[in-house]
């Protein structure tokens, strides 16, 4: 969040706009107070309806896969996203599924926590004794029997790319699964674990069929050097294996069903995508209110579909739904690519849905 704000900085000032605003304050008064955020890292799971009530009945048990990667190259930490586990870990259990988290090494994985990406089930999963205990010990992946699972999902996380593409148990468990009509799901890097998976016929799992990931797009602009950081580009490789590869907008949500194969482009994806594994599993997924975040993402779909007045009109039409970071994101976002206009228009999004909170 600093690195990306000193850069936006540096990018207004040189356009001639920090006179104007006093930008290191403008900035930051887009942003929540700090009592929202200590409201949030306080959440427990309690606070949150969605889990706590009408429980859904037992319904089996669904695997989640981590990376044990905690370094890329030779000093740049990496790991899983706790978001992308967090959440989908809520909407599995939330609608009858245990959930079971393994490594390729077992025991407890590193773990990459974006603050700026957190929101209450985020916290609530952290605060989660029971839970983190979990997480402290994940299963060992070659003790994994795929015959007592529903479905797996692989977690993303830059880790990944390192040790699943050719884990032998993420492609013997993978395989298991998908031939016996079970459900496979990966999010943001975690399609990784799909690469190099052969069925018994011989033909590989991604031939013919349509999936996303994590873009190059996405990729190079986080990572200019990541070509040579990361074994190979994840986009790339699925469509060098047969895929068909269906990006969404940039860093927001976009979620690609084949049947049985269920994948999603980056972390904003995660809700969607597991209410797809449940659907896909045969049950209606619970219903549940959307967070801030969501309605934000909709809300930059709907600017980059229909343009700023349509956008604006949302946010009067959902009063206080909406979650003002991500949209400060984006708007960080098209300056940095000196999409001036762009960038303008998202931070009058953003500084009308503070006023709304206010």
């Amino acid at each position: 969040m600093i690195k990306k704000l000193v850069i936006t900085i540096a990018v207004i000032a040189a356009i001639g706009i920090a006179s104007l605003y006093g930008t290191k304050t403008w900035l930051k008064s887009l942003l929540p107070d700090k009592a929202h955020f200590t409201a949030l890292k306080n959440t427990q799971v309690n606070d949150l309806p969605y889990i706590t009530e009408n429980p859904a009945p037992y319904r089996g048990k669904i695997l989640a896969v981590v990376t044990s990667t905690d370094k890329m190259g030779q000093d740049k930490p990496t790991g899983y996203e706790h978001t992308e586990l967090a959440r989908a870990y809520w909407v599995f259990t939330a609608n009858g599924f245990e959930v079971d988290i393994a490594s390729p090494k077992g025991g407890k994985s590193p773990v990459v926590i974006d603050g700026e990406d957190m929101g209450a089930y985020d916290y609530a999963f952290l605060n989660d004794k029971t839970i983190q205990a979990q997480v402290a010990n994940t299963l060992l992946l070659s003790q994994v029997d795929p015959n007592d699972y529903q479905a797996v999902y692989f977690v993303g996380g830059k880790g990944t790319m390192f040790d699943f593409p050719d884990n032998s148990d993420v492609k013997r468990i993978t395989k298991d699964l998908y031939q016996n009509n079970k459900v496979v799901s990966a999010v943001c890097h975690g399609p990784a674990a799909l690469v190099n998976v052969t069925l018994d016929d011989g033909s590989h799992l991604l031939e013919g069929k349509t999936v996303s990931g994590f873009t190059n797009e996405e990729e190079l602009f986080l990572i200019p050097d990541a070509k040579t950081l990361f074994p190979f580009l994840l986009e790339d490789k699925l469509i060098a294996r047969g895929a068909t590869f269906q990006p969404g907008p940039q860093y927001l949500e976009q979620v690609v069903q084949d049947g049985k194969l269920i994948t999603g482009q980056n972390p904003w994806s995660v809700w969607t995508l597991a209410e797809r594994v449940v659907a896909e599993l045969g049950y209606t997924p619970k219903p549940r209110a959307l967070t801030g975040e969501e309605h934000s993402v909709r809300l930059l779909k709907t600017y980059q579909q229909n343009g700023l007045a349509a956008a604006k009109a949302d946010i009067a039409n959902n009063p206080k739904a909406h979650q003002q970071i991500l949209v400060v994101m984006h708007a960080i976002l098209a300056f940095m690519q000196l999409d001036i206009g762009k960038g303008f228009d998202l931070l009058s999004l953003a500084k009308a849905i503070k006023a709304q909170h206010a």
